[in-house]
């Protein structure tokens, strides 16, 4: 990519758009475009192929979708599947039609087998049975992939697939219905620390394992990748190492500053037990991970704190 070239950034608003947005201002990219869903609805394809056509696009991050944890994949499997099957074919097509140089669709290890060989190699893919809590996203996950490859081996595109391990950071979702582990732990430890609860509640056993990768890292693999990587194969994204559920809950504790109990309800669902990805294909690009999970946190919590802030500020106004 060129400083002046015209990229597109779609899902600017979210946690992985919005760190690879502040990524390329950092690295002085100019000629950058960012869409409101209510400027445009991703699911819309007229209005994302006129879109295309009136901006001229030269490079694409699609990091638009509709995510969540395990409770919100669990009720709503309809409109994960539908919502991302939508932006994605939209968004992807409209791209080829229109001339676009380059595009980047941002997946997630969901994709992978629930019983697949730790740590996950790539190849995995579409080697066993998903895990069912989020079968629907990691379907239409699968689908851009594939929706990626079949373009560039038919049309001769460049479009690369990345697969990054579970994210945090700033710009998170906390809301305790919707959100994923971590950014849920925060909200849920520092609530009982203002309320003097006596004790956390923590879903399932806690012995699941699993990666975190900080958001800003994740944005900036993703602008190395877009400047240096070309090819069908799928890029994993993480730091090549996991943790228990539970430790990185005494973590999250620390943190805060939390001084009760945590009590693990084991009537409720673990997911899949362990999701460690296999980096060695990133590594040997030339790229590692430089947050660590304790700075990470530190970051993660002020990025809460903020939050809360906006929070009470827009509920002043209203």
């Amino acid at each position: 990519m060129n400083k002046d070239s015209k990229i597109y950034v779609a899902g600017h608003r979210g946690l992985v758009g919005s760190a690879i947005l502040r990524k390329l201002q950092e690295e002085g990219y100019t000629n950058l475009v960012c869409k409101t869903s209510s400027e445009l609805d991703l699911r819309d394809p007229l209005q994302v192929d006129s879109f295309f056509k009136n901006e001229n696009i030269d490079y694409v991050f699609l990091a638009a979708a509709k995510v969540g944890g395990i409770v919100a994949n669990n009720e709503y499997p309809a409109d994960f599947i539908r919502d991302n099957l939508l932006i994605q074919t939209n968004v992807i097509d409209s791209a080829y039609r229109n001339g676009v140089e380059k595009l980047m669709f941002l997946g997630s290890t969901c994709i992978y087998p629930k019983m697949a060989p730790q740590p996950l190699k790539e190849e995995y893919l579409l080697t066993g049975e998903l895990e069912p809590t989020n079968e629907a996203y990691a379907i239409a996950k699968i689908a851009g992939i594939k929706m990626c490859e079949s373009y560039n081996r038919q049309y001769g595109t460049k479009y690369i697939s990345v697969m990054p391990t579970n994210l945090y950071g700033v710009n998170d979702n906390f809301d305790l219905e919707t959100s994923h582990v971590l950014p849920a732990l925060l909200r849920k430890f520092h609530e009982a620390k203002e309320n003097n609860k006596p004790f956390v509640e923590i879903w399932g056993t806690g012995t699941p394992k699993r990666e975190f990768l900080y958001s800003d890292d994740l944005a900036d693999a993703c602008v190395f990748l877009m400047n240096n990587y070309e090819g069908n194969e799928i890029v994993n994204i993480g730091v090549g190492e996991d943790l228990e559920i539970k430790e990185l809950a005494y973590k999250i504790k620390d943190v805060v500053g939390y001084e009760g109990e945590l009590q693990f309800d084991t009537s409720k669902p673990d997911g899949t037990p362990r999701k460690l990805v296999d980096v060695t294909k990133l590594h040997s690009l030339g790229w590692k991970a430089s947050t660590t999970l304790d700075e990470g946190l530190q970051k993660a919590y002020e990025g809460f704190l903020n939050y809360l802030e906006t929070e009470k500020a827009t509920n002043l106004v209203r």
